[in-house]
């Protein structure tokens, strides 16, 4: 059942939002050659604690996952797509790293990833990057009341293919709100005018995730949650978290 949220709720998730938004930032910043994946992770939870805000990612165990994750933001580096678990792993020169962060403020929920490159960026994740920011911004663009959600999973999937990247199948955005995972479900690809009827009220994070090889088939990693891709190649995430209005799409996670 999808939960539309009053003004005030949504006024409310915009402020764990500016969390998430804030660790994301902070992150971003700390990355660079030699620093560890725990060492990102302690960032971010110390922008937690600092707003009075708890991670929804820490502790949260889905049906396929084999242990409760343990930490507030998912490291993704160079062949993983999602869910990466931060290590010691220290970043080297070149690495594609994508972070996604969530916070829990007040009992609303903020959701959002970026990509980016450690050191010197390669031109071919410099274009994987930007597409995967064209495509949420297209996805965004498309959460209007009057369309469906088949028109935000059509903008979405129509730049990744143009640009020839692979698409995760079967991962895609979320509706969000009391709960980092709601109801209804966005893909990353799909035929316009089809599906739920997108109103005013309904929170919805919005992720696209593209596969650099053009394939899309993945595999899980040994840690039973890294998402990583068949052949290798390099992937890049983006997200936001989204209230759809009646002035149009409101954008919760800004930084």
């Amino acid at each position: 059942m999808v939960e539309l949220k009053t003004d005030t709720s949504i006024d409310a998730m915009y402020t764990a939002g500016q969390v998430v938004g804030q660790a994301l930032t902070a992150v971003r910043k700390a990355a660079d050659v030699g620093v560890s994946l725990l060492e990102l992770d302690e960032v971010a939870r110390e922008v937690l604690r600092g707003a009075g805000a708890t991670s929804p990612f820490l502790g949260y165990r889905p049906s396929f996952a084999p242990v409760p994750f343990p930490a507030v933001i998912c490291t993704s580096v160079n062949d993983a797509i999602v869910h990466g678990i931060p290590t010691r792993y220290r970043l080297r020169d070149g690495d594609l790293v994508s972070i996604d962060c969530g916070a829990e403020l007040d009992g609303w929920v903020g959701d959002s990833a970026i990509s980016f490159i450690v050191g010197k960026p390669r031109p071919a994740d410099l274009r994987l990057i930007e597409t995967a920011e064209r495509a949420l911004a297209a996805g965004i663009e498309a959460a209007v009341v009057g369309n469906r959600i088949g028109d935000i999973a059509h903008a979405i999937g129509t730049i990744c293919r143009a640009a020839g990247y692979g698409i995760p199948q079967g991962f895609g955005g979320h509706g969000i709100g009391r709960r980092m995972h709601e109801d209804p479900s966005i893909p990353n690809e799909g035929r316009p005018g089809r599906g739920l009827p997108l109103r005013h009220g309904m929170a919805i994070a919005i992720e696209p995730m593209l596969l650099a090889g053009g394939e899309d088939g993945y595999h899980a990693a040994g840690d039973g949650w890294t998402l990583k891709t068949n052949d290798g190649s390099r992937a890049a995430h983006a997200e936001h978290t989204v209230a759809i209005t009646e002035t149009g799409p409101r954008i919760l996670t800004e930084r």
